[in-house]
């Protein structure tokens, strides 16, 4: 794999509009316009406020018409203007989709699915990440761009491909069973390792050649999960590589622009590690999309959190957001007026140093034009666009805001894509336990109880947290095992659920009973997991009720506390631990058999945080009904409360009274769809 040697920038380009700090903008594509709209286009930017926008994204076939011709003409041209303007761009290598004239000259660059189909162009993204022949050609585009436009003044960062492995995470061809044999050499060295680590004693799978082994193609049962795991280790590897190998490019010459890609840290997208792919980008870029369904606002803040953990707590840039609907749902409704600015400023909280959008000007032909932008169909006569400039004017409002570190929160929701990963296998007790859904019920209950919550990594520095949530950490190794309890010994309160510590980094079962690597720090023994049928419920004290799973919990120390016991639950004698607290050290480990829901398990959170002594980090009106982020500038800190809600809870001026600061940015109230900056002193 390529390692970049060059020194990066420690945070992007500021833009040089005269009074601007947080960056404005969208995906600007005027290849798909009359270069008559041009002028209007700028003109509308600069109104609006728009300080940067990233092209050429899907621009490769214009760039490059034929394997020997190329036209930057439009692109020089656009790029002088956008100059002249002072707008920055975030210039995309263009690489994300190749033209029509190399996928029919090499076929071999489109991606295989698990049974083998070929994936054709006339999408996006049709190209293998393990493909020698794909990164040849895209690694000549990225030199080229690279050079033409080092010294452009309007260049202000790289944007490597776009929203790497949406559609082309997992490739089952021969480029990627080569690829993955060789990881899995690098991995492992020898087939002993690598038979040991796999389990391939079991249904005759040993390997004696590294040629005999693939990708999990369709098979005629299971696959081993083992490999499964790997695959998905190495899928995620084979991007980045890639990103690394454009980033090479670019480093070489121009090192002093910094580099990003768009992550997409939202709802179900797994594909990729990205809290490992930090260290290949100058500053993490993140794209994601409101659910317009029932608690979206909390699945936002919660992406944006763990966004932050990222990039380790220092700005970032939201690359990419909806104005109002998006294209590619079943159902797509427009935002309610102040949406926009309540989820922009949801993710300013959280670190955003760039608010952007897809796109600038909405699309007439091609599968998103009917995906909202700063400039609708209607035009600049729309309330759409009116609310477009009032974000901008906002923005420049909050300029003290940019720049400013995330500040720690007390509570954090541990996150591990790889857990993810291994709950989403067949051949489990209960293959549908929902991993993302779970940590957002914690996330949730513990913003019902009033306090400020992060959403971390493993990865992350994990002993500074008061309060470690932790549900389904379902693959321990042992030095985060071993971490966790230095963490709890040295006074953090940690809280994990069933089917957790259960399997090491080989997704291998820790013998000796269950919950596996965390048992002695939590004083329990389970032997066998009792998941529950549909439609089953199990009745617990304190009149909860436990969904899904449950188990028969045993205590081995003698110092653990009974929290919640099984009042009925088949096959589950009466008082029967189900929810346990153990103190150690100058911390505690609580652990919970059970999925509880709702209010259950917002009065376990409750119940839990007095025991640790944690109170809330909001005042009584605004507990439960906010969502708090919070950065540290340098004499005052920026806490944005987000309303949750449909009502209104006051003038703007009287909710930041309640946290000692004053409101910024123009806001009148905290209203429903809403949300208000706050500057509080430090004393």
């Amino acid at each position: 794999m390529m390692n970049s040697t060059t020194t990066r920038p420690a945070f992007p380009r500021r833009p040089r509009r005269e009074g601007a700090a947080i960056h404005f903008g969208a995906d600007y594509n005027p290849d798909q316009w009359p270069e008559a709209t041009w002028e209007q286009d700028i003109a509308l930017m600069r109104r609006a406020g728009v300080t940067v926008v990233t092209l050429p994204v899907f621009s490769w076939a214009h760039i490059q018409p034929g394997e020997d011709s190329w036209d930057f003409g439009w692109l020089d041209r656009i790029m002088d203007r956008l100059a002249q303007a002072g707008i920055d761009v975030d210039m995309a290598t263009s690489t994300a989709s190749p033209p029509a004239w190399l996928t029919s000259k090499h076929p071999e660059v489109l991606p295989v699915t698990r049974t083998g189909e070929t994936l054709w162009p006339g999408g996006r993204q049709q190209w293998r990440p393990t493909s020698p022949v794909f990164r040849r050609y895209a690694l000549e585009l990225t030199r080229r761009m690279a050079e033409r436009y080092a010294e452009h003044p309007a260049l202000a960062a790289w944007h490597v491909s776009n929203e790497l492995g949406c559609h082309n995470a997992y490739d089952y061809s021969e480029d990627a069973a080569a690829a993955f044999r060789d990881w899995l050499r690098r991995r492992y060295t020898t087939l002993e390792a690598l038979n040991d680590a796999w389990g391939t004693a079991f249904w005759s799978q040993t390997y004696h050649r590294w040629e005999e082994i693939l990708p999990p193609r369709l098979a005629a049962s299971e696959s081993n999960p083992s490999q499964l795991l790997d695959f998905r280790r190495f899928s995620s590897d084979a991007l980045r590589d890639y990103l690394r190998a454009e980033s090479e490019v670019l480093r070489a010459i121009t090192p002093d622009v910094p580099i990003t890609t768009n992550f997409m840290v939202m709802g179900d997208t797994a594909a990729m590690d990205y809290p490992g792919w930090d260290e290949d980008v100058d500053f993490v870029s993140n794209d994601h999309y409101l659910d317009p369904g029932p608690g979206g606002i909390d699945e936002l803040a919660f992406s944006a959190s763990l966004t932050s953990a990222i990039a380790k707590g220092r700005p970032w840039w939201l690359m990419e957001h909806a104005t109002s609907a998006v294209n590619w749902r079943p159902v797509n409704p427009p935002k309610v007026p102040g949406e926009l600015m309540r989820d922009s400023l949801t993710h300013l909280g959280h670190g955003a140093d760039a608010i952007c959008f897809f796109q600038w000007r909405a699309s007439r032909a091609g599968a998103e034009k009917y995906h909202a932008a700063l400039l609708p169909h209607a035009g600049e006569d729309s309330r759409l666009f009116r609310d477009v400039v009032a974000l901008g004017k906002r923005l420049e409002e909050l300029a003290e805001v940019a720049g400013s570190p995330a500040l720690p929160a007390r509570a954090a929701v541990v996150f591990d894509y790889e857990s993810w990963w291994t709950l989403t296998q067949e051949f489990l007790p209960h293959t549908r336990l929902d991993y993302r859904g779970q940590a957002l019920d914690w996330y949730r209950a513990l913003v019902g109880a009033g306090l400020r919550v992060d959403v971390v990594s493993p990865r992350n520095n994990l002993a500074g947290y008061d309060l470690l949530v932790a549900p389904l950490l379902h693959i321990m190794p042992a030095d985060l095992a071993e971490r966790l309890r230095a963490a709890v010994a040295g006074g953090s309160h940690l809280v994990t659920t069933y089917f957790s510590g259960t399997v090491d980094e080989h997704d291998h079962v820790i013998l000796g009973g269950y919950p596996g690597a965390l048992r002695d720090l939590l004083g329990i023994r389970v032997e066998e997991f009792s998941p529950l049928l549909d439609g089953e419920a199990a009745a617990l004290s304190e009149g909860a009720t436990g969904r899904m799973w449950t188990e028969a919990v045993e205590v081995t120390a003698a110092d653990v506390r009974v929290l919640r016991r099984y009042v009925l639950a088949r096959g589950i004698d009466p008082g029967t631990p189900a929810v346990t607290r153990r103190p150690v050290g100058q911390g505690s480990a609580t652990y919970v058999s059970t999925r509880l829901e709702g209010e259950d398990l917002a009065e376990l959170v409750v119940e839990l945080l007095a025991s640790a002594g944690i109170g809330p980090d909001l005042p009584e009106p605004l507990r439960g009904q906010v969502i708090a982020s919070a950065r540290r500038g340098e004499a005052a800190d920026y806490w944005t409360l987000t309303n949750r809600g449909n009502h209104d809870l006051g003038r703007a001026a009287a909710v930041a009274g309640m946290l000692g600061g004053v409101p910024l940015g123009g806001a009148d109230s905290l209203g429903a769809s809403d949300a208000v900056v706050v500057r509080v002193p430090r004393n």
